[in-house]
């Protein structure tokens, strides 16, 4: 099947994913697409699937897989998705990766092109471990872009705080469970020839660059 122009980004937390989702999606002229906000735009539209959806939400649960599917396919065949559209935070699992396939396939969109961003735990680690947060505003600030000893908000002088859940050990956890979780993606991609392993480290600019090299080549 011939390579189309949607992109899926995957990466660890930390890994900059987010932020080389919103660079790269504008680079390449595709909708920045994030299953959140599908989810969030079909419960406020009062949607047929948005209703659905909000029952299972209503009770706590998750929102099944076959559901997200159904909206993403509702999705794509929206004008403003025709030139391509990248997908960030999906898919999570082995069965969505299967699905979103045979979505693909019977909207003719061609296969998917995968941009894995690559980052060492250790520096992973090191960057989630340095976040720190407002009490006062929730402005998230990191100890790279402060100045050494500030514990103070750069935006409404409130106080700073680590959350416990961005200590070392937790993150490492974290981490755990994601590199098991994706690691069939990885395979499965690999296996279909659409996966570009891209090095994480270094500016966000420098990271874009690598990633649009290779999904240009």
């Amino acid at each position: 099947m011939a390579v189309g122009k949607d992109t899926i980004m995957l990466g660890a937390p930390g890994a900059g994913k987010g932020t080389q989702a919103k660079i790269l999606s504008q680079e390449l002229g595709i909708l920045h697409v994030s299953t959140g906000d599908i989810l969030r735009a079909n419960v406020a539209g009062g949607t047929e699937l948005g209703a659905k959806a909000k029952a299972y939400m209503d009770r706590g649960d998750l929102v099944p897989d076959d559901l997200i599917v159904d909206m993403v396919r509702a999705r794509l065949q929206e004008d403003d998705c025709a030139h391509g559209v990248l997908f960030d935070g999906f898919p999570r699992t082995l069965p969505q990766a299967e699905a979103l396939t045979q979505v693909l396939q019977e909207t003719g969109r061609g296969e998917a092109r995968v941009v894995a961003i690559e980052v060492a735990e250790e520096e992973l680690v090191r960057r989630l471990s340095g976040r720190r947060v407002c009490r006062g505003c929730g402005h998230i600030s990191h100890v790279d872009s402060l100045p050494p000893g500030q514990v103070t908000c750069p935006d409404c002088g409130g106080e700073l705080y680590q959350r416990s859940d961005d200590s070392p050990e937790p993150i490492r956890q974290r981490l755990q469970v994601h590199a098991k979780q994706t690691e069939p993606l990885l395979e499965y991609y690999g296996s279909r020839g659409g996966l570009l392993r891209v090095d994480g480290t270094g500016p966000p600019e420098s990271v874009a660059e690598r990633a649009l090299t290779a999904l240009r080549s």
